[in-house]
C-alpha cells in the first residue's frame, strides 16, 4: 500500500508503508546512526515521534530479542530510504516490517529521506502524520489536526510498579524510571550493584525507605518541564546520596538546581556526536537522543558545566559543587566510542564507595 508522510508545513512525500497499515502521528525527527534501529525502535525516549533515519538501508540485520531496550515500540513511526526485507543476521528472528506490525507502529519506506532532513535542519523538527493513500484521494493538510505531541509521555512509559532489576551486589542503586533503557540498568548490573527501579513520581521518603548507596536518574521523552513536580525529589535526593543522571536526567537534575532548559531546533539524535571534556581537554564520541538541553548563559552557581557538544557548544555534562552528584546528556551505557565514557559508572560507584567510607568494590 502506498502511504504518505504529511508534514505542518504542508509538505507531502510518498512512500511504500511497512509495519501496521494505519496513522502514525507525531513529532518528525531524525537520527544519524549507521546502524541501532532494534535500540531506535525500542528506546522509551522516542514515544511520540516519528522517526526519520538519514541511513539509506535500514532493517538488513532484522529483529532478534538480544538487543532490545525495553518491553515493547514506543515510537509513533518509522520512515526510512530503504527498508530490508530479506535480512541477514545469525540472531535474526524478524524482518522490521514484521516487527512493526507485530506492535502496532506504522512505518514508511521508498522516502527522500535526504529532504526531510534538510527541512528539519532549516526549519526545526516539526509535527507530522504517516497516511495510507487511499486511492490517490488528495491530502487536504488543512484538514489535518496537530496538536502538541510531547506532553505526557513519562506517565506512559515509566514502570507503573517498583521492581527489582537485581538483587544482589555490592552497592544499592534504585534507578528512577523515566523511560529508562535497559542497558542503562545492565550497566550498573554488570559493576556489581543490586538495582531496585521505581516509577518516575516515587516519593522521597519511598526511596530513602529503600536504603540505597546511590540514586540514577534515567533518560526519557518530551519536555523535562513536564516533570516539574518532580524536582523538588530530585533536589533532596541529590542532596542526600550520590546521584548520576543521563539524558532527561541530567536536564531534570540542572532544573532542580536551578538551570534552565530550552527546545533545540533539531535535536542531537545519533550515535556519532563529539562531546568535549572541560578538565582533560578529551573529545569523547557520544550517543544521544535529545530535543531538549539545559541552556548556556543560565547555569546557577552551584553547578559546574563539565561537557560540551563539539558541533554546537551545548552543555552536555554538569556537576553539583560539594556533593558526589553529576550529569551527563548523552548516552554513557551505549559506547560508541567504543567505550569513551563508561568510567562515568565507575566515577558513580566511586562516590558512592567514597560515602560509606568503603573501598570500590567490582563485581568478581
Amino acid at each position: 500500500m502506498k502511504g504518505r508522510l504529511v508534514l505542518e508545513n504542508g509538505q507531502i512525500f510518498t512512500g511504500t508503508m511497512i509495519g501496521r497499515l494505519t496513522r502514525g502521528f507525531g513529532e518528525v525527527v531524525f537520527h544519524t546512526g549507521m546502524t541501532g534501529y532494534q535500540e531506535i525502535l525500542t528506546d522509551p525516549s522516542y514515544a511520540g515521534q516519528i522517526v526519520v533515519m538519514t541511513y539509506p538501508l535500514i532493517g538488513n540485520y532484522g529483529i532478534n530479542p538480544e538487543d532490545f531496550e525495553s518491553r515493547k515500540a514506543w515510537l509513533s513511526g518509522f520512515v526510512t530510504a530503504e527498508a530490508c526485507d530479506e535480512p541477514s543476521h545469525w540472531q535474526s528472528n524478524q524482518t522490521l516490517s514484521d516487527y512493526l506490525a507485530e506492535q502496532g507502529v506504522v512505518g514508511l519506506t521508498g522516502v527522500d529521506t535526504r529532504t526531510i532532513v534538510r527541512i528539519i535542519r532549516d526549519k526545526g523538527a516539526m509535527k507530522g502524520w504517516i497516511l495510507p493513500d487511499v486511492e490517490n484521494e488528495p491530502i487536504q493538510v488543512g484538514q489535518l489536526e496537530f496538536p502538541e505531541t510531547m506532553k505526557g509521555h513519562v506517565d506512559h512509559v515509566t514502570t507503573p510498579a517498583m521492581y527489582p532489576a537485581s538483587t544482589n551486589g555490592n552497592y544499592h542503586v534504585v534507578v528512577v524510571d523515566f523511560g529508562v533503557k535497559s542497558n542503562i540498568v545492565q550497566s550498573v548490573v554488570n559493576l556489581g550493584c543490586k538495582v531496585t527501579v521505581v516509577p518516575a513520581r516515587t516519593s522521597f521518603e519511598t526511596i530513602q525507605s529503600l536504603n540505597p548507596d546511590g540514586i540514577l536518574l534515567s533518560n526519557g521523552p518530551g519536555d523535562p518541564m513536564d516533570c516539574a513536580d518532580v524536582l523538588p525529589t530530585i533536589r533532596k535526593l541529590a542532596e542526600t546520596y550520590p546521584l548520576m543522571g543521563i539524558c532527561l536526567g541530567h536536564q531534570l537534575l540542572s532544573l532542580a538546581f536551578g538551570a534552565k532548559t530550552g527546545k533545540m531546533l533539531f535535536g542531537h539524535r545519533g550515535s556519532n556526536h563529539p562531546v568535549k571534556e572541560l578538565a582533560s581537554g578529551r573529545i569523547w564520541i557520544t550517543s544521544q537522543n535529545h530535543g531538549y538541553a539545559v541552556l548556556d548563559g543560565q547555569i546557577p552557581d552551584e553547578l559546574e558545566v563539565t561537557h560540551i557538544n563539539v558541533n554546537d557548544g551545548t552543555i552536555e555534562g554538569v556537576r553539583v559543587k560539594g556533593l558526589p552528584v553529576f550529569s551527563v546528556q548523552f548516552h554513557p551505557e551505549a559506547c560508541p566510542g567504543p567505550r569513551d565514557s563508561e568510567l562515568l559508572f565507575e566515577t558513580f560507584m566511586q562516590h558512592m564507595a567514597e560515602r560509606e567510607g568503603r573501598h570500590l568494590v567490582y563485581a568478581t
